[in-house]
C-alpha cells in the first residue's frame, strides 16, 4: 500500500487528505474556531453528582457542562496501584463516594461535543508522544495489540528496563504504539523524559491555576499528522503553505525526525487538493447515494442513533445468473463501505442491508471481505456476523464529529427532516388556523401571510374552500404573498 498526505493549509482552517493507492481514503478537517478538544487536560469542577445515573456532571468552562460515567473514574485498590473493577463490569466504588459537588478535579476529555451531548470525560489521564503512550497513574507497562504477539514479550521486557532505569526518572505506565516497534532504545529514552516532563508541567499548572482552566492542550491537526498519521508506507507529506511547512518541518526534526524527512512544500500551481479532485470527494462524502463501479450503489443515512447503509444492485446485470450478481455487488460494497465509513468518519451503531445471499458461503466471503478492509481503519471497528433478517450489525468508535456534521448545518426549512409539507397541506393547516383564531378573537379582518406557492394554492384550486371558511366565520380572508418565507411557515394577521 503506497500512501501520500496532502495538507491544504489557510489561516481560518487546515484539510488533511490521506491518499492510498491513489483513492482518498480519509480526511479530516480542523477549524481555528471550531478545534477538537479530545485529548485536551482541563481542571474540572464538579457541579452534579446522580447517583441513580452512577455519573457527574464537570464544569470544565465549555458551553455545556461535561459529563463523566463511574467506568471512567480511575479507581485504586486500598494498599495497591491497580483499578479495580467487580465483576460484569460493575466498580467497586460508588460514584457519589468518590466525587462531590464543588470538587476540584483533573480530566481528560475522551469524546468531542456531540449534536446536543456533552463532552465526555475520563479522570484517567493518557499523554501520546510519538512512540509510547504515558499512563501517570498507572505503574503498567504493556504494548500495542497491533504488533505481532511473537515480538511483544521481547519488546515489553525492552521497554520495562528503559522505564525502570534510574536514568528515566519517575514512575507511571507505558504502552508502546505501533509505530515505536523499531525503535531504539535512545528513542524510547528521549519519548520517555518529553512525556515525563509533559506531565510534570501540567501537574504544576494544576496546582498553579483555578478550576475551570485548561491545563495541557492535545497537538493541533499538522502536529497530528507527524504523530499519528504518518507510517512506514507514507511516501511524502505535501503541505501548500511555506510558513507552516517550517514550523512542522522543526517540530518534526525534534521529536520525529523520520517523519519530518518525508515532509515537502507544495509549490504546483494547481490548488493541492486538486492533485487528486479531493474537493469533489467531499461535495460525494456528503451525499446520500455512493456509486459502485460495477452499476450498484449504496444509500447511507446519518441519524441520531445510528447510520444505515443500504446495497443496491441498480443496473448491474454482468454475471452470469442472479446470485453471482448480487455476490459480485456485496463484494464490491464491502470496501466501498469500508472507505465510506473512514471517509465521513462515521461513527457508533452502523447497520449495513447488504443484498440478501441465499448461499451461506457468500455470506462468509462478504463478511470476510468486509473485516480485512474494516482492518486498515485505525480507528476502532468490530463487525458481527449477519443476523437472521440479513442485516450486518457492526460499531466503530466515534471520538469527533463526522465529515457531514462538522461541514454542515441542518436545513432551515425541513429542520433535518429531509421533507417539507406539501402546499396543499400548509393551505389546510391555514384554514384550520384560522377557525381556531376566529373562535378566540373578533377582528375585522384575517390576513394570511404565506409562501407564493401556498397562496396562489388558496386563490386557486382551494378557493371555494377560502369562501366557505369565510362566510361561515363572518368575517372577511385576505391573502399576501411572502417570497422570504419558507414553504412551511405562514402567519395570520389579526385586523
Amino acid at each position: 500500500m503506497q500512501q501520500d498526505i496532502l495538507i491544504n493549509w489557510s489561516p481560518q482552517e487546515t484539510r488533511v487528505a490521506v491518499v492510498e493507492n491513489g483513492a482518498v481514503q480519509e480526511l479530516h478537517v480542523e477549524r481555528t474556531l471550531e478545534r477538537g478538544l479530545v485529548g485536551n487536560v482541563y481542571l474540572g469542577k464538579v457541579v452534579r453528582v446522580l447517583p441513580g445515573m452512577q455519573s457527574a456532571f464537570i464544569d470544565i468552562g465549555l458551553e455545556r457542562a461535561a459529563f463523566l460515567h463511574v467506568a471512567d473514574v480511575w479507581q485504586r485498590q486500598e494498599g495497591g496501584e491497580a483499578p479495580m473493577f467487580a465483576r460484569k463490569g460493575e466498580p467497586l466504588v460508588p460514584i457519589e463516594k468518590q466525587v462531590f459537588e464543588g470538587q476540584a478535579i483533573m480530566v481528560q476529555v475522551i469524546k468531542d461535543p456531540i449534536g446536543t451531548k456533552g463532552a465526555r470525560l475520563s479522570t484517567q489521564i493518557s499523554l501520546a508522544g510519538r512512540l509510547l503512550v504515558f499512563l501517570p497513574q498507572d505503574d503498567h507497562v504493556g504494548v500495542s495489540q497491533k504488533i505481532p504477539s511473537a515480538e511483544r514479550d521481547a519488546l515489553r521486557a525492552r521497554l520495562q528496563a528503559l522505564v525502570g532505569s534510574k536514568e528515566s526518572g519517575g514512575g507511571g505506565g507505558f504502552i508502546l504504539r505501533t509505530n515505536g516497534e523499531d525503535s531504539s532504545d535512545a528513542e524510547l529514552a528521549e519519548d520517555i523524559a518529553y512525556l515525563r516532563k509533559t506531565w510534570a508541567r501540567t501537574k504544576e499548572a494544576a496546582l498553579r491555576l483555578p478550576p475551570m482552566s485548561l491545563l495541557l492542550q492535545d497537538l493541533d491537526l499538522l502536529q497530528r499528522v507527524l504523530r499519528d498519521l504518518v507510517g512506514d508506507h507514507t511516501q511524502s507529506i505535501r503541505l501548500d503553505s511555506m510558513e507552516q511547512f517550517q514550523r512542522l518541518r522543526a517540530f518534526g526534526q525534534e521529536f520525529m525526525p523520520a517523519a519530518a524527512a518525508k515532509l515537502q512544500h507544495y509549490k504546483g500551481e494547481r490548488p493541492i487538493f486538486d492533485l487528486y479532485a479531493i474537493d469533489e470527494e467531499i461535495a460525494r462524502a456528503l451525499g446520500r447515494r455512493v456509486d459502485l463501479k460495477s452499476g450498484g450503489y449504496l444509500i447511507i443515512d446519518q441519524t441520531e442513533a445510528l447510520t444505515t447503509i443500504d446495497v443496491n444492485t441498480g443496473g448491474f446485470v454482468g454475471a452470469r445468473n442472479f446470485d453471482e450478481t448480487i455476490f459480485k455487488t456485496n463484494l464490491e460494497a464491502a470496501g466501498a463501505i469500508a472507505r465510506q465509513l473512514r471517509l465521513r468518519n462515521l461513527g457508533g451503531i452502523v447497520i449495513v442491508d447488504f443484498i440478501d445471499m441465499v448461499q451461506a458461503a457468500h455470506q462468509d466471503a462478504v463478511l470476510a471481505e468486509f473485516r480485512k478492509h474494516l482492518a486498515r481503519d485505525r480507528v476502532k471497528t468490530t463487525a458481527g456476523g449477519f443476523s437472521p433478517l440479513g442485516l450486518l450489525e457492526m460499531t466503530r468508535k466515534r471520538t469527533r464529529e463526522s465529515l457531514a456534521h462538522m461541514l454542515c448545518e441542518p436545513c432551515a426549512a425541513c429542520q433535518g427532516r429531509g421533507a417539507l409539507k406539501t402546499a396543499r397541506s400548509v393551505a389546510y393547516d391555514i384554514l384550520r388556523e384560522i377557525l381556531r383564531e376566529a373562535r378566540q378573537f373578533h377582528p375585522r379582518e384575517f390576513r394570511v401571510v404565506a409562501a407564493p406557492q401556498v397562496v396562489e394554492l388558496l386563490l386557486d384550486e382551494e378557493s371555494p374552500h377560502l369562501a366557505g371558511l369565510s362566510d361561515f366565520i363572518g368575517k372577511p380572508i385576505s391573502l399576501q404573498a411572502e417570497a422570504a418565507m419558507g414553504q412551511e411557515q405562514f402567519d395570520i394577521v389579526l385586523l
